[in-house]
């Protein structure tokens, strides 16, 4: 079809009306073939393409699934409270008020207010990472020639930086990432082993304990030693739920986790948001 021409250009555009490709999202959510909840409770679909990133503002009480597809997604991960962004995720308070250098199921992630921002729920793949952060544009072009947003090696601190400006945050605001799907461990002299992938199909769901905004950069894993730029495509879904509330065994699971839920609910109580 001939896009030489305004009328051209028009046509051609609008062919591409239902037209789906393997990463897109998918507007409105609830249109998703498969939607883990009830239809009318999806509220985020999309899959990012390897080199790609996204970011979505979504309701306290909200949970939100990542999925590895092909076994090479690495998701970095960014949560600010939604309208208080100077309140973001803290990954150092994360791993120590927990005494946990480790992501699992049952973690909260929390910011340096003390607060809970999101609970992670469930987690198929145990392999993350709380302690690189991601990769940079400088250590990008060292390694594979470039690290721009736009070309074929997207480093991720440059993707979350746009994902930023696009909510009204700038480069200053991002802290180090938390990455899920390429795991890292500690060996006793300290030096730090890459794990890698649990492969296709591994998923994580958090659940915001807070009004968030989430930014997320699909990446390679900066400790990644493979040499060629690896990166393949993340689902995202997100549905309407409820907060995790007191009683809940997230809520009870330690004296460090009841502190941190406690502060959250009395700071949203004196805003009544809770």
């Amino acid at each position: 079809m001939a896009t030489a021409t305004t009328y051209g250009a028009r046509d051609h555009a609008r062919a591409q009306d239902g037209a789906r490709a393997e990463a897109m999202p998918v507007v409105p959510a609830t249109d998703w073939p498969a939607p883990p909840c009830e239809a009318g409770h999806l509220v985020w679909a999309e899959t990012v393409a390897g080199g790609n990133y996204t970011h979505r503002a979504f309701a306290r009480g909200t949970e939100l699934r990542l999925t590895d597809l092909h076994g090479d997604a690495c998701a970095h991960v960014l949560l600010f409270v939604d309208g208080r962004p100077w309140e973001r995720l803290n990954t150092a308070d994360t791993v120590k008020v927990q005494w946990n250098a480790y992501l699992r199921a049952g973690q909260l992630l929390l910011s340096d207010q003390g607060r809970v921002l999101a609970t992670l729920v469930a987690d198929t793949a145990g392999r993350h990472d709380a302690l690189c952060g991601t990769s940079t544009l400088v250590r990008n072009t060292e390694r594979y020639g470039d690290g721009a947003p736009q070309s074929a090696f997207p480093a991720g601190r440059e993707l979350l930086k746009l994902a930023a400006l696009k909510n009204g945050l700038e480069p200053r605001d991002l802290p180090p990432s938390l990455s899920f799907f390429q795991g890292v461990e500690v060996r006793d002299d300290g030096a730090l082993d890459f794990t890698g992938s649990a492969g296709p199909g591994a998923s994580v769901t958090l659940r915001a304990e807070q009004d968030v905004t989430v930014l997320i950069a699909n990446v390679p894993h900066p400790l990644d030693p493979r040499p060629g730029y690896t990166s393949t495509a993340l689902e995202v879904l997100a549905w309407r739920a409820a907060p995790t509330a007191p009683g809940d065994p997230l809520w009870e699971a330690t004296p460090e986790g009841r502190r941190a839920f406690a502060n959250t609910i009395d700071f949203l109580a004196s805003r009544g948001l809770a």
